[in-house]
């Protein structure tokens, strides 16, 4: 279901709990919102949505959405200053992003939770990184 944006910044900054397997409906969810603002929307984590879950997805280009369960970074390399815009908020900020990083995750398979872990780059690694910092509560 296509869920309308969160811009409550109280809510946005809260530590989102743990996603698990019962929560395939709110990585559906961020499927569908992400699909429908694709033209201004490169990711989405589950509290820009209104669920208070560590999930977020991305989409690039024409690839369909990937949804990440609990993400982390394990390992961050060549940084850089970048100018983000996000959905949730009025204005856009400097962050600091690192051009190479190695994500661990969960991935819903068959109904399950499978550990991964994936090296992502350059434009992909950035918006994977503003997904990580609202799966931790963190406002770019």
């Amino acid at each position: 279901m296509i869920k309308e944006i969160i811009r409550d910044k109280e809510f946005l900054s809260q530590k989102p709990e743990p996603g698990t397997a019962e929560d395939a409906q709110v990585a559906q969810d961020l499927v569908d919102t992400i699909m429908a603002n694709q033209e201004d929307c490169a990711c989405l984590a589950a509290n820009q949505i209104g669920y208070c879950k560590a999930i977020a997805a991305f989409k690039l280009d024409d690839e369909d959405p990937q949804v990440m369960f609990n993400p982390r970074i394990k390992a961050a390399m060549k940084p850089y200053k970048a100018f983000e815009n996000c959905l949730s908020l009025d204005e856009g900020s400097n962050v600091t992003r690192f051009d190479d990083i190695k994500v661990v995750f969960e991935e819903l398979v068959d109904g399950q939770l499978v550990a991964r872990q994936k090296r992502y780059t350059d434009w992909t690694a950035e918006i994977v990184q503003h997904c990580i910092d609202h799966c931790h509560g963190r406002l770019v």
